[in-house]
């Protein structure tokens, strides 16, 4: 948040032409750091180290340092750190924490989803809310897609949807808007990476939702080669899914 603050800050493009700015590098070196002291023996997976990209293993840690760069950058507020366990292809635990917008979201050790308020002292925790999704309006659902990177692809599926209100959001929010009961349907027709999803899946399951592969519904798993996801469909589980 100093550097987002700050009058201005250097941007970098990577190999993958997507931008890169000190804030990415310097909240990367302090979670590592962090999570190798906490979790040795844990395979840690992090976007901004791209030889962690070849480490493979059942159960490991992923992190996204920020995600929703470009959101940064444009000083939108949102963009969001992003951190899961993922055990047997699934994220079993995550947390997704948006701090230009004071909000954190994070999984229990039962499994269930909560939204923490407050001050977020680490030696302390705040003021602790269970969430879940919605129980959707079918005659009116509410979408929520990327603010960066939504298509014509993208609005030719959301057209098949009797569709009410539509919010765009960047980052992983989308996820917890879903977890919160603010939108139904966050369909994902571009491409993304493990580190960009598996802290808010985990969230989102954690509160009750779902997310699947858009092309065949099938279950969305964790693990794959280069950690690159196919297109997917989050959602409320009252949502009755139109084919791709």
């Amino acid at each position: 948040m100093e550097i987002y603050e700050a009058d201005d800050f250097d941007v970098k493009v990577k190999s993958d032409d997507s931008p890169v700015t000190e804030a990415d590098e310097a909240a990367d070196a302090l979670i590592s750091a962090g999570l190798r002291a906490e979790f040795p023996d844990m395979t840690l997976v992090t976007e901004e180290q791209a030889t962690s990209h070849e480490r493979t293993a059942r159960d490991f840690i992923i992190v996204d340092p920020l995600d929703g760069t470009k959101e940064f950058i444009q000083r939108r507020g949102d963009f969001t750190v992003n951190i899961a366990l993922v055990r047997d292809g699934a994220p079993v635990r995550g947390v997704v924490y948006a701090p230009a917008k004071g909000r954190l979201f994070y999984t229990q050790a039962n499994g269930r989803s909560v939204e923490e308020t407050g001050d977020f002292n680490p030696d302390m925790s705040g003021e602790v809310t269970e969430i879940g999704v919605s129980v959707p309006d079918v005659r009116a659902l509410r979408v929520v897609a990327s603010k960066s990177h939504r298509d014509s692809a993208t609005d030719a599926y959301i057209a098949k949807y009797n569709v009410a209100d539509m919010k765009s959001a960047g980052s992983s929010l989308k996820f917890c808007l879903l977890a919160t009961a603010e939108a139904d349907l966050y369909p994902r027709l571009g491409r993304t990476m493990e580190w960009d999803t598996a802290a808010g899946d985990a969230v989102l399951r954690g509160a009750g939702g779902k997310m699947v592969r858009f092309d065949d519904h099938t279950p969305f798993v964790y693990g794959k080669p280069g950690y690159e996801n196919p297109f997917f469909i989050a959602y409320a589980p009252g949502v009755a899914l139109k084919s791709s």
